[in-house]
């Protein structure tokens, strides 16, 4: 699809909503409407504080427009283009819908973060049942998916609360794993490659960890929560996962820590011995993610255990005493049904972890996202595993607490962390939410300075790569510092 921009230069909204209702290819032209072809043109006119924004689609020779108006608040520049980028956007999603059999469940959202902009809503004096009709009838979202975004802003706001303002969370990444399963799309090394890698890893590991402690305390900063993700932490041996949360230990205030979290992954790298370590070592939450409850699909991803393994690695780390335990399954893997991801739900519900979190499948970017009737077929196919899991944990007392969307996921849904009551995870929410400053350790890491007064979010980005990590320590350091000194 061809698309045009007549008195706006909002190319990345524009595209943004294309792509969130048609995903084709698309390419901008210059202000000529084509004689033939499918287009898109959007138009934008201000007259003093009103404007309005037009757009006008061609699809198989057939032709819609709509348009839509606001008045700008003229507080200031930013407030200004949020308004027009709306208006904008929703003008070319009431157009394209005219062509789709079915509204998206997310309407005209396309943001990772619905919850986000409903707190953003009740901060400007919104209460939250006029935030949630807006959500309904402004932007089209369903009302489940209205729900449940109203709720993870409930927790969101809670968390908010809870987190003294001079609070910041400690991110430690561990990228590697034992394979790589066929629908990752994080950067994580399989030590069948990058064995060799890891002993020197571990090492400069610590030693951000220590400098990290140092920054945080000649800042005047706290330390509220800790989590230790990958990749699959659990590839570590347990004298290396020792090391590591010892040296955490050593380089922290630990007396405010609410919460410290290590995510033990993939099933077939917890043993006894490592549980220990990591429960030794200070945390008092556990995640196991099996994905599926199902063994052929498994097989189909990658996987290298079976679904009695994932009863086998719970019952240990249920065993070791973790207050919360939290379990990672994803609708639309493949070969999985609505029946077989029912079972997989029902399965984990029968184990009581405090937490279960469900993902919807990341397409990677060289999947057909072009043929209709697949995506179609995959669409209703996700949606009725996500209503299923939806009804299965509302009824055995799971409540949604955080979510958050990522493009090309299958169906366009979401990702929705469910808890038992007062088990949620605070920094699964302040990391999603960005309620709070967050510093992160290890390759890929991401570090976040969040200014809570201006709603500014600044990022610091450790190299992905493990060589190329340790080969940058000096420069990591330096702009970690000038980070938090902002």
């Amino acid at each position: 699809m061809i698309y045009i921009l007549k008195g706006h230069d909002l190319r990345h909204a524009v595209e943004e909503m294309i792509l969130h209702l048609m995903p084709t290819v698309i390419t901008e032209q210059a202000d000529i409407e084509p004689e033939q072809g499918d287009y898109c043109i959007s138009q934008l006119k201000i007259d003093g504080k009103n404007a309005t924004a037009t757009a006008i689609v061609r699809i198989d020779s057939r032709l819609e427009q709509r348009a839509r108006v606001a008045i700008l608040p003229d507080t200031d520049e930013l407030a200004n283009k949020r308004v027009l980028t709306e208006i904008v956007k929703l003008s070319i999603y009431d157009a394209i819908l005219l062509f789709l059999d079915k509204a998206p469940e997310w309407g005209s959202l396309t943001g990772v973060r619905p919850a986000k902009l409903a707190r953003g809503l009740m901060e400007r004096g919104i209460t939250r049942p006029q935030a949630a009709v807006q959500f309904r009838e402004k932007f089209g979202v369903s009302p489940e998916r209205t729900a449940i975004t109203m709720r993870a802003a409930a927790h969101a706001q809670k968390a908010l609360e809870l987190l003294p303002q001079n609070s910041v969370s400690l991110y430690i990444g561990i990228p590697f794993c034992p394979s790589r399963c066929a629908y990752c799309s994080f950067v994580s090394q399989s030590i069948e490659k990058a064995a060799d890698l890891i002993p020197p890893y571990v090492d400069y590991l610590c030693e951000e960890i220590k400098q990290t402690g140092e920054i945080v305390a000649n800042t005047g900063r706290v330390l509220s929560t800790i989590y230790i993700g990958g990749g699959t932490p659990t590839t570590l041996s347990p004298e290396q996962l020792e090391k590591v949360m010892d040296c955490v230990k050593n380089s922290f205030d630990m007396s405010s820590i609410i919460e410290y979290t290590v995510e033990a992954g993939r099933p077939d790298t917890i043993t006894d011995e490592k549980i220990k370590a990591i429960k030794t070592g200070g945390a008092d939450r556990v995640s196991i993610n099996p994905q599926t409850m199902n063994d052929t699909v498994l097989k189909n991803i990658g996987r290298h255990h079976s679904s009695d393994d994932v009863i086998k690695a719970y019952e240990i780390a249920r065993k070791a005493g973790f207050s919360v335990i939290n379990m990672d399954t994803i609708a639309g893997l493949l070969g999985d049904t609505p029946e077989s991801f029912k079972n997989t739900v029902t399965s984990l519900i029968a184990l009581k972890p405090e937490n279960i979190t469900v993902h919807t499948l990341a397409i990677k970017r060289g999947a057909d996202l072009y043929d209709k009737e697949a995506n179609s077929k995959q669409h209703n196919s996700v949606k009725q595993m996500l209503d299923t899991a939806s009804n299965l944990l509302s009824s055995a007392g799971y409540g949604p607490y955080y979510l958050y969307r990522q493009k090309f996921t299958a169906g366009g849904f979401e990702n929705v962390g469910w808890c038992k009551p007062q088990t949620e995870s605070i920094y699964n929410i302040a990391m999603m939410e960005e309620i709070q400053s967050i510093l992160s350790v290890g390759a890929g890491a991401v570090s976040k300075h969040v200014d809570l007064k201006t709603g500014k979010i600044t990022r610091f980005v450790n190299p992905k790569y493990p060589k190329e990590y340790m080969e940058s320590y000096e420069r990591i350091i330096i702009g970690k510092q000038k980070l938090m000194m902002l």
